[in-house]
């Protein structure tokens, strides 16, 4: 997701997702057919449609007054780009951001336009921004929903996307501050990998090497995050809520459990899941509907994060001597 300042260059959300280490590739056992992923590649359709239709609409050749310079590549009509000092990541105007459905806090909840929450992640800052958000979804996404399915892949996905969404419309209230990107949800898939790791964690070897290469993966595309024009609370948000739905939807049988029920009769067969497992699985769905319900309602009770937590704006960018982070709050 990218968060656009008013005036100032996009917040594009990084994600350097290396797909050389999946933990999956530890997993031990057959006994799950692999699923056809067909609804990665449209969600990927989807975005890329999105982002030529916004580019359609938003017309620089006509719309530009030039104030910034010309429009990029010009060739390309009203395709073209924005005059990079206002977009550097080769996209639109966060005019036409926001008129196409970009989040931003006041029109969220004061102007009932709670809409945004889910639009937002269809769109997307520039090429850039929308060619790095693809081919991490691919190279997350498809793996697995070829493992767990549409169904799962596709809630976790979205839900994510949704929870991202709320937290940064709680923390980032300035209300020149326009948000949009799928990055929320691909750090949801990203949390959600991680708590499968963990809930499966009897049905893999090398769980230390695949625990740290995760680790590694979601810290670096979180630590992105503190840079300045990186709407970090997205990633925060969509992460969380991956992970949580994780423990939910990705849990699998217990190795063996599929080989112990050809044992003749009387013998014991093992259960199909471990007691941890379902423990999980329930305190993880108690802690996504208090976190959606809570969001929500402080939400649009109007209530800005900050003033709960004095901290949290570090979160998302942290001031050094070559950038200020005043837009953060």
């Amino acid at each position: 997701m990218a968060d656009l300042e008013g005036g100032g260059p996009p917040k594009a959300r990084s994600n350097g997702y290396n797909n050389n280490n999946h933990p999956n590739q530890y997993y031990v056992g057959t006994y799950e057919s692999s699923w056809t992923s067909w609804l990665v590649p449209m969600f990927v359709v989807a975005n890329v449609v999105v982002f030529i239709v916004t580019m359609f609409v938003n017309n620089c050749p006509k719309n530009n007054l030039g104030f910034e310079g010309k429009c990029v590549a010009r060739f390309l009509g009203r395709l073209s780009f924005e005059p990079l000092k206002e977009n550097p990541l080769f996209g639109p105007s966060s005019d036409t951001l926001e008129k196409m459905g970009g989040l931003q806090w006041y029109k969220v909840v004061h102007g009932n336009e709670a809409w945004r929450l889910i639009t937002c992640m269809w769109l997307h800052a520039g090429v850039i921004h929308v060619l790095a958000n693809m081919l991490s979804l691919v190279f997350i996404g498809i793996r697995l929903e070829q493992q767990f399915g549409f169904v799962r892949v596709g809630i976790i996905y979205l839900l994510s996307g949704l929870g991202g969404s709320i937290l940064s419309a709680l923390f980032l209230q300035n209300n020149n501050n326009i948000s949009v990107g799928a990055s929320g949800a691909l750090f949801g898939l990203l949390g959600a990998m991680l708590s499968e790791l963990l809930t499966n964690w009897s049905i893999y070897t090398n769980k230390a090497a695949a625990l740290f290469t995760l680790v590694i993966i979601i810290a670096i595309n979180l630590a992105v995050g503190i840079l300045p024009h990186v709407d970090n609370f997205a990633h925060i948000g969509g992460f969380m809520s991956g992970f949580l739905l994780g423990f939910v939807l990705l849990f699998r049988p217990q190795f063996g459990w599929m080989e112990s029920r050809n044992l003749p009769a009387g013998a014991r067969v093992k259960s199909k899941y471990k007691a941890y497992q379902l423990v999980l699985c329930v305190l993880a769905l108690a802690l996504v509907i208090v976190w959606y319900t809570v969001g929500l309602v402080m939400l649009f009770r109007g209530e800005n994060g900050n003033e709960h937590c004095s901290w949290c704006h570090y979160l998302s960018c942290v001031p050094t001597k070559h950038w200020k982070c005043n837009n953060t709050n």
